[in-house]
């Protein structure tokens, strides 16, 4: 079960205890720290939904803490836990950027109430971030140049046309969100509001209240009616990101909700009518889970009335020039650093490589070596791939056409290398590649630099 992370921050090691096991058995997941500079490389490593901040601390402060966050552009919801007599400190933190604070010793009840507000935060600038991101992605494409990808495209843009209820298929960073969202804009909701819930990022209790909604005291911190993401998709589209991980018995609510098109909020038993067209995505093995008993079978078969399977980047290898295309224009726009080429070598190490990251992972490589090349052109040794960009997992390097590239780019560096005495930069000028792609080569293929003759 996907659960928020909250970071723990105090010196006092039974503070920190106490904190910890309220908030594991609320299904959090707990960080701890036992000091400011701990607390800062968790938050920079682990991007913490909440932090409950100690303000008296030895050498870093809570207050140096939420100036180091600011200056850092890092943007954590921070509530801080303050003693009695140092409210003015308390306020001073609020200016620096907490959200909210508490006092010690920490009352559990009033802890619940400001926590839960904490995380509704939490989840609509989550929803705002979400918002600008899909925005940009808009402008996104969605490149289908092989075969496999036509058929995907082709079955999408049918079952865009009707309303029923699409399962997407695939492993992390093969498109399942921009599918969904090319089927809604092929579809006629296109002008209807699109709601997107990544089920795996919330614990269970704030997934339903999020799904759902809730009435006012429908659960500790409930202060306020809320709607619930399905009415709020009323008309329109809900997309239900990583439904694999949904809870058993958020599963349950929500097959009842598919069944009778009905919705309840948390703590009443009056029905809604609600007109919501499900899409649903999932990199988990849907079958091998119902195996388990990990998820419902009656839920699997209203999910799967049209399932689409994205194929991994590995099986469309004809889409990867035109996606590195398109990837450098997206990526020139966003950066400002202008328009760069992929020099040979370059391309031929994206192709050499596995990418078990999928069209995820390739954007990523692209916007670092966007990010870093400093000339016009970036060579395989601006990509930062593992081993040299082959990937180690390719599965065919028994294949005779590799074994023949490998042959022939080994006599080519071996070559250059002759004829420059061994020189690497100027054996690297001769190929063509830069002096640390030659090496990552050389490595990859087991060659060692040529003694003097």
């Amino acid at each position: 079960m996907g659960s928020a992370k909250v970071l723990v921050v105090d010196d006092d090691a039974s503070a920190r205890t106490l904190m910890e096991r309220w908030l594991t058995a609320k299904g959090f997941d707990v960080l701890i720290a036992a000091d400011g500079g701990q607390a800062l490389e968790t938050i920079r490593q682990e991007d913490p939904a909440l932090v409950l901040l100690d303000l008296q601390m030895p050498r870093l402060s809570g207050l140096d803490v939420l100036r180091a966050l600011r200056e850092e552009d890092l943007d954590p919801t921070v509530i801080v836990v303050t003693a009695y007599g140092t409210l003015e400190n308390a306020i001073e933190a609020m200016r620096a950027g907490a959200y909210d604070f508490i006092t010690k010793p920490v009352d559990p009840k009033h802890l619940d109430v400001v926590v839960g507000k904490a995380l509704e935060r939490e989840t609509l600038r989550a929803r705002n971030r979400h918002l600008r991101r899909t925005l940009e992605a808009r402008e996104v494409s969605f490149v289908a140049e092989g075969p496999a990808m036509r058929r995907v495209v082709t079955v999408a843009r049918q079952v865009a046309q009707a309303s029923s209820t699409v399962l997407l298929l695939g492993e992390s960073g093969t498109g399942k969100e921009v599918l969904a969202r090319a089927i809604v804009r092929w579809s006629p909701r296109q002008d209807k509001p699109l709601v997107v819930v990544n089920c795996a990022a919330m614990p269970e209790q704030l997934l339903e209240s999020e799904l759902f909604g809730h009435v006012k005291g429908a659960f500790t911190g409930a202060i306020t009616p809320r709607k619930g993401l399905f009415e709020e998709a009323h008309g329109g589209t809900l997309f239900l990101d990583e439904i694999g991980d949904m809870p058993p018995i958020t599963q349950a609510k929500l097959l009842r909700v598919v069944e009778d098109g009905e919705v309840r909020r948390l703590g009443s038993n009056r029905p809604t009518r609600v007109d919501a067209r499900i899409l649903a995505a999932t990199n988990r093995d849907l079958e091998a889970e119902l195996r388990a008993g990990r998820f419902r079978q009656d839920l699997y078969f209203r999910l799967n009335v049209v399932a689409i399977r994205l194929p991994p980047l590995r099986e469309r290898p004809e889409d990867l020039p035109l996606l590195v295309e398109h990837l450098l224009d997206h990526h020139a726009r966003e950066t400002k650093k202008g328009r760069k080429q992929l020099t040979p070598d370059a391309l031929a190490c994206l192709r050499s490589y596995s990418w078990p990251g999928n069209v995820r992972e390739l954007s990523n490589v692209l916007e670092r070596a966007v990010l870093l090349t400093t000339g016009a052109e970036i060579s395989s040794g601006d990509l930062a791939l593992p081993m040299g960009g082959d990937g180690g997992a390719t599965g065919d390097d028994d294949h005779p056409l590799r074994r023949a590239s490998a042959q022939a780019e080994r006599e080519a560096i071996l070559q250059a290398l002759q004829e420059t005495g061994g020189n690497i930069t100027r054996a690297a000028k001769r190929l063509g590649l830069s002096r640390y792609g030659l090496q990552l080569k050389m490595r990859r293929l087991g060659l060692q630099r040529p003694g003097p003759a």
